[in-house]
């Protein structure tokens, strides 16, 4: 099975998700991706699973899932809108 993404590193910093994956690095706010992950405490957001495939982030203790595809979309949006300020 060939990997949607290669996920290499995923952190959390304050009150940020960094993920690195494909050359690639994105910093989101946890208050932007999910309120589940915003509320969580710092033990409830380390305990996740990388799918397999490299599609999603799931984490146990919240019943959270996330898709790479969909946090890349939280960043393009994010990003577009603070070109336009």
């Amino acid at each position: 099975m060939e990997k949607a993404y290669n996920i290499t590193e995923l952190n959390f910093e304050k009150n940020y998700l960094i993920l690195k994956f494909d050359n690639q690095i994105i910093r989101l706010r946890l208050n932007d991706i999910s309120n589940k992950l915003a509320n969580a405490t710092l033990n409830e957001l380390q305990d996740y699973k990388i799918s397999p495939s490299g599609y999603g982030i799931h984490w146990k203790q919240l019943d959270e899932d996330l898709s790479i595809n969909g946090l890349l979309e939280i960043s393009r949006k994010k990003h577009a809108q603070h070109h336009r300020l």
